[in-house]
């Protein structure tokens, strides 16, 4: 045989709370099925009567119709109490102008007895027609007691999958580590004194005479360069003088330091003598002449200035009186302010940089993500977590119904009376809540005694809406639409938003909510989501979870 891509596979189950009495007169039917000539022909078997627990059997659906005809078959659990663990693709064979198409299905049961598999309903064209119920019979199995009895194998753990996360902290630390090492090697590492700052360094006592030393080791006096020389020579006694004396030796002429020496010393605040401020005049002049009025003294006489400031230096240091406790005591303290100073001036610097850095990376990111991801990815957002955690994919149910959420639903008690109890069985699978952030709701409704009456979908939705008013939404906004689950199962959506009450206020948040209705003979199922309307996560959570639905077991 070969499959024929004409023939189109439809879930003919349905699903939910709600009926409706059929308005056709039985004559009518009679009139229609004896007034029109049936150009098809259904039966079934089976290829065993007789199978031991959870053994397979098959079962054979073969119809004959002709070539225009649109063929559905059933779909889902309608072979209950046995159970579909197999449903086969239609093999087709043309035989003229007519198609005879066989399909296939799997069929088991894990309890022994005798069980009758009830008639299937098959579509052909608008006419529908009913297969003849079978009676299959399932023995237990025998046990050997000639073998040995083994004990249970041990439970084998199986590896988490792994996520990425920990690249993203690896990451984070050597950004850290990067950027820490970067700001102690500019800023908080002790850097290795130059030359110049390792002079700066030194007492002004000894760095007068290692100026005088670099002085001698010059090349002004083999040059005759007296301009530069006497400069540097008088610039030497001045520094040392500004430094020990008076603060403003520098920028004073000859003259002025001079004057103010001599004022000093009768104030007997310097013990120099009158030659020592003599001598000092004289070569200051001299220096003055050679820098400004081109005078031109001997190498020998430059020679004698230069030990003549030498000795005056030595002269200086042993005028000045030494310093008593409280001076030391306030210089150490001077020192200990600037060492302070220095360490906080190098905290801002880090805390200014650090700041600078962590800004300019979140403008960045939130430039390239958005600001709201990147808010909610440092700060938290439940939602987002969520969306983010290892999914779940389970069956819920009988007839189960598959589906993807962030958690495992939890099995809830519906609460029903004994009267309701008496005609239905509900399975109820739920996390959350209606005024939690995100609810998500998985219900089978099994009818014991439904008789010939259909199902009304439309009711069922009508009814959850209802339930949704009696936990205190509001607002209610609905829009229908036919849904079809990735596996073909056909089924009704109800969408919309409303006003949800939020936890601990007297106020009502807007929210979203989606509802999809399915049905198969006396079996409904619903799945019900409820979300925060802002929730751009939660939206997303949604529509992950509507495409992971599923409703038709997997074939072999």
């Amino acid at each position: 045989m070969k499959k024929h891509n004409k023939v189109r596979i439809r879930n003919t189950g349905m699903k939910m709370l709600g009926f409706k009495k059929p308005h056709i007169v039985l004559s009518f039917l009679v009139f229609t099925l004896f007034s029109t000539p049936l150009f098809a022909q259904v039966s079934s078997t089976i290829d065993s009567t007789t199978i031991k627990i959870g053994e397979q059997i098959t079962y054979y659906i073969q119809v004959e119709s002709k070539t225009d005809d649109l063929v559905v078959f059933p779909e889902g659990q309608t072979f209950s109490p046995l159970e579909m663990i197999a449903s086969y693709d239609v093999d087709t064979l043309k035989n003229k102008d007519k198609f005879n198409l066989v399909k296939k299905y799997g069929l088991t049961q894990f309890d022994s007895g005798k069980y009758t598999i009830p008639r299937q309903k098959i579509i052909i064209g608008e006419k529908t027609f009913f297969t003849d119920s079978l009676m299959v019979e399932v023995n237990n199995v025998v046990v050997d007691t000639t073998q040995g009895i083994y004990d249970i194998k041990p439970i084998i753990g199986v590896e988490k999958s792994g996520s990425d996360w920990w690249k993203y902290v690896v990451l984070t630390l050597i950004i850290i580590a990067l950027v820490a090492f970067l700001l102690f090697w500019f800023i908080w590492r002790k850097k290795p004194l130059t030359e110049d700052q390792k002079i700066a360094l030194l007492p002004p006592y000894d760095r007068a005479k290692l100026a005088l030393r670099n002085l001698d080791e010059s090349a002004y006096l083999k040059n005759q360069n007296l301009k530069d020389y006497y400069s540097e020579l008088t610039f030497i006694i001045r520094k040392y003088l500004d430094e020990k004396v008076y603060d403003k030796a520098l920028e004073s002429t000859t003259d002025e330091l001079i004057m103010r020496l001599n004022i000093l010393k009768d104030a007997n605040q310097v013990d120099l003598s009158k030659e020592d401020i003599k001598n000092l005049e004289s070569i200051l002049k001299r220096a003055d002449l050679v820098k400004f009025a081109k005078s031109a003294p001997d190498i020998e006489l430059a020679k004698i200035d230069r030990n003549t400031i030498d000795l005056e230096i030595d002269h200086v240091k042993e005028a000045l009186p030494e310093p008593t406790e409280e001076e030391k005591l306030l210089d150490e303290k001077y020192r200990a302010a600037q060492e302070t100073k220095k360490k906080r001036n190098k905290i801002w610097l880090t805390v200014g940089i650090s700041i600078f850095l962590i800004f300019t990376t979140l403008a960045v990111l939130s430039f390239k993500y958005g600001f709201t991801l990147v808010k909610d990815t440092i700060i938290g957002h439940d939602s987002k977590e969520l969306l983010e955690s290892d999914w779940v994919t389970s069956a819920y149910g009988f007839p189960p119904v598959t589906i993807s959420t962030p958690k495992v639903l939890k099995r809830t008690d519906p609460g029903l009376p004994e009267e309701a109890a008496a005609q239905v069985d509900i399975t109820v699978f739920t996390y959350g809540s209606l005024i939690d952030k995100f609810n998500v709701v998985v219900a089978t409704t099994k009818y014991k005694n439904l008789g010939d009456q259909k199902i009304d979908l439309q009711q069922v939705i009508d009814g959850n809406l209802k339930t949704y008013e009696s936990a205190g939404a509001q607002n209610i906004i609905t829009k229908n639409e036919k849904f079809e689950t990735p596996n073909g199962a056909e089924g009704l959506k109800v969408y919309g938003t409303l006003q949800m009450p939020l936890p601990g206020t007297e106020r009502l948040g807007n929210g979203k909510y989606v509802l999809l209705a399915f049905n198969t003979e006396n079996v409904v199922q619903i799945i019900a989501l409820s979300w925060k309307e802002d929730d751009a996560y939660a939206d997303r959570m949604v529509e992950r979870i509507l495409n992971s639905v599923e409703l038709k077991p997997e074939e072999e």
